[in-house]
């Protein structure tokens, strides 16, 4: 373990006072309070009961309602009006953004860091990290960890809010010592969920544990919009009663009842809140930026933030929603009680009907809905946040897809319920454990205890296949082996943004021609065909798939994605059962497996290429 001490980064006498000095100018230096191992950064000091903002619409805001697709460049042209406002902290990195910038909009996401960051003089520049599972979809080994952390603030990152999908505190610990070895602000984060084992008593006891790992501030993060104006009281006034560093309210507006909830937390002595720009607020994301400040206006909570500072920007964004017009669901922007049920968080719900629109099955979206709550009581309540919003979120829509419960289980769902991802929040169905995993017992250690060094080994690979030409190339090769070859190689293009044109006033003939100019053996002669019904249809021809009457042995899949792996040749002998393909479909890895015992005559795709439902992989005979 490479790790350096927190304690270095203060001064020799203990006192507390970090000699750390912050990059973007703002005063930052962490003064310990009363309570031992408890900081405050003097932008937290000032009044007792103003209120501070985060803005997340470079991140969370677009991530719930543009499927995280807005570009760099349509960033960049606002940062300097946002640096302006007075924020706390400008949301602006992590979550989904890693992914879809070298999934889909073929950006290096450090460089997206690099360039926001010195357009940033005055805020705070702020990341979400999934504890263990960085921004990636499982757990990594603690040298990644660090390696990860550290280029994350070396790049520009100020504040880390981490948490862990099941709230499972040991998957925080590392990433929370690294950080604050690095002198960054660490901001502790507690995912608030409903279910029966969830308690307000829970929450605290949760905080609590945070603040001794020396957290800065707190964070409840609310991703689904569960969180009543009562619920809020309770818990922002039990933790107030027990810890004594700054709290931060992260809600969407899924339900409709996130601006109630913020006015309830200021009233129980919340520090921070987060909020968006009204353009891309409410529906999923948080509520709007302008309408929080306003009512808090006059009010002990001002936030001390200028209404006509925030019109530039507004206007902007304005402008670029339209741009991003053809992404944006009309289900996300929509105010739905039904999430109380259901529970899915602002990103996944986006996800989701993204995933089902790939699968060709939007109609079974209100089935999906239904399976959600059983499987998530079935996996022992995991909060419905990345990644266990993917893992009970893909499980439930294959349920409904094959027609048949756990037909089809991902590898992550396996991973899950063998206990890597975490201790989820209560006892899994010993039923579901035989279904998924079979015989085999469940873990009960931290789930990176098990897991070696592999910094140096992908290095290796990277380097071998050379496509690291840094070391944060190094790092999204091992966050996304499948997809960042090729991105890294220059592979990849630019996902087409979907354009909404207006309906034509009215609307025009498309006439098929009729008078044609014909050549036969070197004269010329002139037609003219008249049209005597009907419709005509032209379309470019595509290669012609083999079907699976046309394929004997055919093995076909039931899902889109795209094909990670193959894991049979041709004239290899197979099993039934045996898994011969791995596609990756909504985020996760799912097996392709041998419907009968044979050997395998022929193989139709590659590694890489896209597949659709009912498309032919293989021929097995």
């Amino acid at each position: 373990m490479h790790f350096t001490q927190t304690d270095q980064n203060l001064n020799p006498d203990n006192s507390g006072i970090s000699n750390k000095t912050p990059r973007n100018g703002c005063s930052k230096f962490a003064i310990r309070n009363s309570k031992p191992g408890c900081y405050f950064d003097p932008i937290l000091r000032g009044s007792s009961m103003s209120v501070k903002i985060t803005e997340t619409i470079l991140r969370d805001a677009h991530q719930s309602l543009l499927a995280t697709r807005m570009r760099t460049r349509d960033m960049l042209e606002v940062v300097e009006q946002l640096d302006q406002i007075g924020y706390f902290s400008l949301e602006m990195w992590g979550g989904a953004t890693f992914d879809s910038c070298i999934r889909y909009l073929n950006e290096d996401p450090w460089q997206r860091l690099r360039d926001i960051k010195k357009k940033m003089k005055d805020t705070q520049s702020q990341m979400l990290l999934r504890g263990q599972n960085l921004v990636g979809y499982r757990h990594y080994s603690d040298d990644v960890v660090e390696k990860f952390v550290t280029k994350s603030y070396q790049n520009g990152i100020d504040i880390f809010r981490i948490f862990d999908a099941v709230n499972d505190i040991r998957n925080m610990e590392f990433s929370i010592k690294v950080a604050k070895g690095l002198g960054a602000h660490v901001q502790g984060t507690v995912c608030y969920t409903i279910s029966p084992v969830h308690t307000v008593e829970k929450y605290v006891e949760l905080a609590k544990q945070l603040e001794e790992l020396e957290c800065d501030s707190i964070c409840i993060k609310d991703m689904a919009g569960l969180l009543s104006p009562n619920d809020a009281t309770h818990i922002i006034s039990a933790m107030k009663k027990e810890i004594s560093i700054p709290i931060s309210l992260h809600c969407h507006c899924t339900s409709g009842m996130a601006p109630m909830s913020y006015m309830a937390a200021c009233e129980a002595g919340v520090d921070i809140l987060d909020t968006a720009l009204s353009p891309l607020a409410w529906g999923t994301s948080q509520p709007p930026t302008e309408t929080v400040v306003a009512a808090l206006k006059g009010t002990p909570y001002d936030t001390g933030l200028d209404l006509n500072a925030f019109e530039e920007a507004v206007k902007y964004f304005k402008t670029l929603k339209e741009k991003y017009r053809g992404i944006l669901d009309p289900i996300s922007e929509q105010i739905d009680t039904n999430v109380l049920i259901y529970q899915i968080p602002g990103g996944m719900l986006s996800n989701l009907v993204s995933q089902l629109k790939e699968q060709n099955a939007l109609d079974k979206y209100d089935a999906v809905l239904a399976e959600m709550p059983r499987v998530r009581e079935e996996l022992g309540y995991p909060p419905l946040v990345t990644p266990t919003s993917q893992i009970v979120g893909t499980q439930s829509v294959l349920n409904v897809l094959m027609g048949e419960r756990y037909k089809v289980i991902p590898k992550e769902v396996k991973d899950y319920v063998r206990g890597l991802y975490g201790r989820p929040p209560a006892p899994i169905s010993p039923e579901i454990i035989g279904k998924v995993i079979g015989d085999e017992e469940p873990i009960h250690c931290r789930p990176a205890d098990l897991l070696k060094p592999e910094y140096e080994k992908r290095k290796k690979e990277a380097e071998e296949m050379g496509i690291a030409k840094s070391e944060e190339d190094i790092l999204t090769y091992i966050l996304y082996p499948a997809i960042a070859p090729k991105f890294l190689k220059g592979e990849m293009e630019e996902e087409a943004l979907a354009v909404v044109s207006p309906a034509p006033a009215v609307q025009q003939e498309h006439k098929v021609p009729t008078h044609f100019k014909v050549e036969v053996d070197d004269e010329i002669y002139e037609v003219r065909i008249e049209p005597l019904g009907g419709e005509v249809s032209i379309s470019e021809a595509s290669p012609k798939k083999p079907s699976v009457e046309s394929v004997r042995g055919a093995v076909s899949v039931s899902m889109q994605g795209m094909v990670l792996s193959l894991k049979v040749k041709v004239e290899d002998t197979v099993a039934e059962g045996d898994t011969i393909a791995v596609i990756e479909a909504m985020k996760m890895e799912n097996a392709v497996h041998a419907a009968h015992s044979g050997i395998v005559r022929e193989i139709f795709v590659s590694e890489g290429d896209t597949v659709s439902p009912g498309d032919i992989i293989m021929s097995i005979e």
